[in-house]
């Protein structure tokens, strides 16, 4: 079971941030990456269809025999995993706002966090802000208009820097000197986000921390792919493949798959 591939799924193209930091740490794991991008961006979606597409992506995943899924979308898991996990009887990882980190170290006691509509809406997230902001200000942004812009490939555009400097202007203002990026495509922006930004502004993601709890979780289990030889990486999206190829920057295939 150990050589079975971990699945990952994302509402499109975002959550290959997070494939990237899995395979840096587990470097012989096999991986099958899923790109809902036909149904991209879930945030704007009710929580009842954020779970039935996140239990078709999962079904899917375990028809490859994936022995531990991971939710490479923080709508997805703020509004599914809890249902994920009592349901299938594989290992889920999820994605959380690193909320605790940027309150915790925050000198300004201000914090900013870009984050999808479903996410800042649900429990989850408000439960988790609950117990960690203590006296810190927390600035909320819904990142309304990012996804669409990456999932048509304009990350970098002259459209996103204007997008991303009106959401961005409540936060320098407040004087935040950490912006948490609640959505795994964010961490693309990171150019435009390091232009706009303070230079004393730390932005933080969930991508190591998402690797080392795969890592962590595979190894309590006893699921660590022990083999040496080369890992293989499977891609599928529903959406244009082209943009999730430029984003990859590695030369694996990305094949269309209608699901």
């Amino acid at each position: 079971m150990s050589t079975q591939p971990i699945g990952i799924f994302d509402s499109g193209v975002g959550g290959t941030s997070i494939y990237k930091e899995i395979d840096a740490l587990l470097p012989h794991e096999n991986t099958i990456y899923l790109a809902d991008s036909a149904n991209a961006p879930y945030g704007n979606k009710t929580a009842e269809e954020i779970l039935q597409l996140s239990i078709k992506n999962t079904e899917l995943l375990l028809s490859y025999n994936c022995k531990l899924i991971v939710v490479a979308c923080n709508t997805a898991t703020t509004n599914a995993i809890k249902t994920l996990r009592e349901t299938y009887n594989v290992p889920f990882i999820g994605i959380e706002p690193a909320i605790k980190p940027a309150s915790l170290n925050s000198k300004t006691k201000a914090i900013g966090i870009l984050a999808t509509k479903g996410t800042l809406a649900s429990k989850l997230f408000h439960d988790t802000t609950n117990l960690y902001r203590n006296d810190v200000q927390v600035i909320e942004q819904v990142g309304e208009g990012i996804v669409p812009l990456i999932e048509s490939g304009k990350t970098l555009s002259e459209e996103m820097r204007i997008l991303l400097k009106a959401y961005l202007k409540p936060m320098i203002d407040a004087n935040i000197d950490y912006l948490v990026l609640g959505c795994t495509h964010y961490p693309f922006l990171l150019p435009l986000l390091i232009q706009l930004l303070p230079k004393q502004v730390k932005i933080i993601d969930s991508g190591e921390a998402v690797a080392r709890q795969t890592k962590s979780i595979l190894k309590k289990q006893n699921l660590l792919n022990t083999e040496t030889i080369s890992a293989k990486h499977l891609f599928y999206s529903n959406g244009d493949p082209k943009v999730m190829q430029a984003l990859l920057k590695q030369p694996y295939s990305v094949n269309f798959l209608k699901f």
